[in-house]
């Protein structure tokens, strides 16, 4: 029989915990104190509605947040030279993309683009609210190396947030997002841990201060050859540390969205797991760790290929959540329409008609509906990279 080191004891053998200790705890008690009374910000009536609307059946986030210098890398993947007026164009055709906001009901932009218009001078901003799509923006300012960690990152921004925040609601975005990342074959160490989660919780009041709905994104990297439990045991553990930042920093959580990673083996582990293992663990984590009061849970794809990534999703949604479970991908929905692309004005209807595509499939997977059956060897093309910046 194993030993126990709880030792069941009676009142009769516990003199010392008797009621004049009780009572004289019960005092203490029972002292008046002062309760701080938060109050609700401007715009938390907003916020929830924000967070609702983008959090609708059968939508998700399409992310295009890229800084110039990632969106440099994927213009070269075909060909084009990092200039403004390539990246306005290849985010032209995404966004302009007729009947897009049938399957998106968010799109992250990069400031650069937040302030761009199309070649005809329209507001980038009012091409989106054409198609009922909510702009957001991404507010963090990049990874840098976290002194006294065992060589990881801490997410830089906050300085200066409050102000860019506000001038970025002035322009039109509606919502937020700040990533940072966590390393399972640093540790992570707790220190990385602690910094991640509560560089996410100062960054989501700060950005509900200034009506923009924050999605909140610690992203664990698929880098490694763990086992999908490890993965588990580390996503509990970040998840625990952010949302209890989240509370002491007086964060509305019907306001937020989350932008999590999913629970997968390292991408090195020799065992493959299937989108019905990855949905099982995934969801163990969320309802251990996440209140039903968060909205929306938009996933990231990090590295998976385009299929896998909406296999995953749909896997999912086979049951219902108390959120809703979607997605908030850029290589997962734009990989296909760069390929098709290929930067030539004759092919931007065909590339437009990939993006609808993607979007139409991971639409289906957050209800659930969706099906591999007639997907591309392209869609099926993992892209994971190892130790990838953004």
């Amino acid at each position: 029989m194993a030993c126990s080191n709880f030792v069941k004891l009676s009142p009769s053998s516990t003199p010392w915990i008797g009621h004049q200790s009780f009572n004289q705890r019960s005092s203490r008690l029972a002292a008046p104190r002062h309760v701080a009374v938060i109050r609700a910000g401007a715009y938390s009536h907003e916020l929830v509605e924000t967070a609702k609307s983008i959090a609708s059946p059968g939508h998700g986030i399409l992310a295009i947040d890229e800084s110039n210098a990632t969106c440099g890398k994927r213009l070269s993947s075909i060909g084009l030279d990092n200039t403004e007026v390539n990246r306005q164009a290849y985010r032209q055709l995404l966004l302009t993309t007729p009947g897009l906001g049938k399957y998106i009901s968010g799109a992250i932009l990069f400031e650069e683009t937040l302030y761009q218009s199309t070649t005809d001078g329209k507001k980038f901003v009012d091409c989106l609210r054409e198609e009922k799509i909510v702009p957001g923006i991404k507010v963090d300012k990049g990874l840098v190396p976290l002194p006294g960690s065992n060589n990881e990152s801490w997410c830089q921004g906050l300085d200066g947030l409050a102000s860019r925040s506000a001038e970025y609601y002035k322009q039109g975005a509606r919502f937020a997002k700040w990533r940072t990342v966590v390393s399972i074959p640093c540790g992570p160490s707790a220190l990385a841990v602690k910094e991640a989660a509560w560089g996410l919780a100062r960054y989501a009041s700060i950005s509900q201060d200034n009506g923009l709905v924050p999605i909140v994104e610690p992203e664990i990297l698929l880098d490694g050859d763990h086992p999908i439990e490890r993965t588990l045991e580390v996503a509990e553990r970040v998840w625990a540390e952010v949302f209890y930042y989240l509370a002491e920093n007086n964060v509305i959580f019907e306001g937020i969205l989350l932008k999590p990673s999913m629970v997968t083996p390292g991408a090195e582990h020799k065992e493959r797991a299937s989108p019905e293992t990855i949905a099982k663990y995934t969801l163990t984590m969320l309802k251990r760790r996440v209140p039903p009061a968060v909205p929306g849970i938009m996933f990231l794809s990090g590295g998976q290929s385009e299929m896998e990534a909406t296999l995953n999703l749909n896997a999912m949604n086979q049951s219902p959540n108390p959120w809703h479970v979607s997605f908030s991908y850029a290589r997962a929905l734009q990989n296909t329409v760069l390929k098709t692309w290929q930067g030539h004005p004759e092919n931007i209807e065909a590339a437009q008609e990939a993006l609808l595509s993607r979007a139409k499939a991971n639409s289906l997977a957050q209800l659930g509906s969706y099906s591999a059956d007639g997907e591309s060897d392209d869609a099926k093309k993992g892209m994971f990279v190892k130790g990838y910046t953004y």
